[in-house]
This record gives structure tokens, C-alpha cells and sequence, in this order.
């Protein structure tokens, strides 16, 4: 398996105009790569250890709308975001400040689509199946149980503050040598267990809905009248008749499908315009909110900032004010 790093270094320096530089921003141990003016600002850094895990800290952003995507087979990884504006395409869903992302071993690539301007910021680490397979075994054989689920099902997490609290001390850690390795090496051990403690304490968590290819289809073509309609009302007996399901059945399944409840859909869509509407319209905030389905500014106001950490007014003025 490709070293982790030597995979970042590649994909980095080809794809999205990093290049190495010798500055270390967030600890000694990393590497850190810068992007070029051309392409944006901001550096990536990223610390490695063999093939057993990685940890890495975003804090840049791009000139123009970029897909961002990744191929790491088998990773297990869990990202905290402070900051972005973005989806992930398969399935979609928006990927906002202040949530928690999981990538759970996918064999399909990861793909997000990042909006320009805004800056991305956040710290995530990840395993390899050298550690959560070899190693996590290796050493608690009779206890061992792979930590798949419990990366998977906390996707798109909004309220697990002793996780953030874990990722935000790796973030701000500057050590040094050997107690830096440790410390990086009991931090992700830390972050495993919390995970793996979750999904013990919460059995909830470690099941999810079935789901047939038939009941399959009706939620995406669910999806998509949504898709189509987000701007009007869309009431829930609605879309669960379009579904031919009940009520209670259609809400578990679309949870189960895109992460995320059904009205946490539709606004998601609708903070999605909304930010087009704000960097290619001179429509007032008000307007933009009317437009999107909202009958007053604020509420538009709330969500937004809920979903990229900035006021529509803000995200607008970071729009404007950051050069091409």
C-alpha cells in the first residue's frame, strides 16, 4: 500500500497547485505544502507515521469552484470542519462549519465540491488497515472487533463535543521529537476509542436501516423533486406518497441514505443557492431569502451562518474582497 504521505505529496503537487515548503505551522514533525497564488492561499500540513495512520490540518482556500478528491482505499478518517462551504457528491449532502465528517473505507473515491472563497479549515485524522486491522488486533486479540461502524456511523455529526475537544488539541499542539510521535501516536489512539465507546454506549448507532433497491429508487426520485421544489413548501406526506412508503418508514430511510433528516435536506439546498444567488446577484438578503423559500432575512441569516460560520452579508463581503 502507498505511504499515505508520498500519496498526499503526489496529489497535492498535481492536482490542486501545492508545492512543498520548509515553513511548519502546526508542529515540526509535518510536512507542509503551500498552494500556489494562482490557484488560491493557504497551506496543507500533514504528519504521517509509516503506514499506520495520518493526521492533517487544512487551513486554505481556492480562486475558483474545485472538485476535491481523494483515493486513499481502506482509510478510516474523521474530519472536524471550522470552517467551509462545499458538498460531497455521492451521496449529496452539504458539508458545513462546525460539523464532523467520516470517510469509512470507501473503495469509490471521495469527492467534494468546494466553493471558492471560503476558506477551508479543519483537522482530521485517519487509519490505515496496517493499524486497524494488523495492529489494533495484534494487540487486543480477544477484544478486537473491526472500527468500521463506528467511523461510518458517526458521518456527518453535529454534537460530540469530547471528539472535537481530541482533534482540537492535535490541532494546536506544537511539539517536538520523540514526545511529539507520542503524543500524535496517543492522540489517535484517544480518537478510536472515543469513537468505539460511542457506538458501544449507543447501540443505536451500530445498526442501520435496510434498504431494498426498490425503496432505494423511490427515496432519490424523493430526492429529487427536492431538488426540483426546495424553494416552495414541501410537506413531508408529500414526498413520503411520491416514496410509496408511510410516513415514519420514509424518514428512517431517507436519514439512512443521505445522512441527514429531510428538512435538513431542503435547507441544505436552499443555503446552497443562496450562496450563488450572494457572489453572482445583486439581490438584497432579503430578497435571496424569499427566493430560496424563506420568508424573512433572518432566518436565512440563521441557517447560513449554521452551514459556512459566516452571515450571508459576510460570506458576501469574503466573496468580493478576496483577490482573483
Amino acid at each position: 500500500m502507498q505511504h499515505t504521505m508520498e500519496y498526499w505529496n503526489a496529489r497535492l503537487m498535481e492536482f490542486y497547485g501545492f508545492t512543498s515548503c520548509e515553513e511548519h505551522p502546526y508542529g515540526l514533525l509535518g510536512t507542509c505544502w503551500k498552494m500556489a497564488p494562482e490557484m488560491g492561499a493557504g497551506c496543507f500540513w500533514a504528519y504521517g507515521e509509516k503506514d499506520l495512520f495520518d493526521i492533517k490540518i487544512h487551513d486554505f482556500y481556492f480562486h475558483k469552484d474545485t472538485l476535491v478528491e481523494s483515493n486513499v482505499s481502506g482509510y478510516l478518517s474523521v474530519i472536524y470542519y471550522d470552517s467551509i462551504s462545499g458538498e460531497q457528491l455521492t451521496p449529496y449532502r452539504r458539508i458545513h462549519a462546525g460539523c464532523i465528517q467520516s470517510i469509512a473505507g470507501n473503495e469509490e473515491p471521495y469527492k467534494i465540491w468546494v466553493h471558492k472563497k471560503i476558506p477551508i479549515r479543519s483537522v482530521g485524522i485517519g487509519i490505515a488497515p496496517a493499524y486497524y486491522k494488523d495492529y489494533m488486533k495484534e494487540n487486543y486479540p480477544e477484544e478486537y472487533f473491526n472500527p468500521s461502524t463506528a467511523f461510518s456511523q458517526l458521518d456527518q455529526e453535529a454534537n460530540f463535543p469530547e471528539l472535537v475537544i481530541l482533534l482540537k488539541q492535535v490541532e494546536h499542539y506544537r511539539g517536538e521529537g520523540m514526545a511529539a510521535k507520542l503524543f500524535y501516536e496517543g492522540k489517535v489512539a484517544e480518537v478510536v476509542s472515543t469513537l468505539l465507546s460511542r457506538l458501544k454506549n449507543n447501540p443505536k448507532h451500530s445498526k442501520s436501516a435496510e434498504i431494498s433497491m426498490q425503496d432505494l429508487k423511490h427515496i432519490e426520485l424523493a430526492a429529487a423533486y427536492i431538488n426540483d421544489h426546495y424553494a416552495g413548501e414541501i410537506p413531508l406526506e408529500k414526498l413520503a406518497g411520491f416514496a410509496c412508503m408511510s410516513l415514519s418508514k420514509f424518514k428512517l430511510l431517507f436519514q439512512s441514505v443521505y445522512h441527514c433528516s429531510v428538512t435538513s435536506y431542503i435547507q441544505q439546498r436552499r443555503v446552497s443557492h443562496a450562496e450563488c444567488l450572494l457572489t453572482t446577484s445583486d439581490l438584497t438578503i432579503g430578497q435571496i431569502a424569499k427566493s430560496v423559500g424563506y420568508s424573512t432575512s433572518s432566518r436565512l441569516s440563521e441557517l447560513f451562518r449554521q452551514s459556512t460560520g459566516l452571515t450571508p452579508a459576510e460570506y458576501r463581503t469574503a466573496f468580493w474582497k478576496t483577490p482573483f
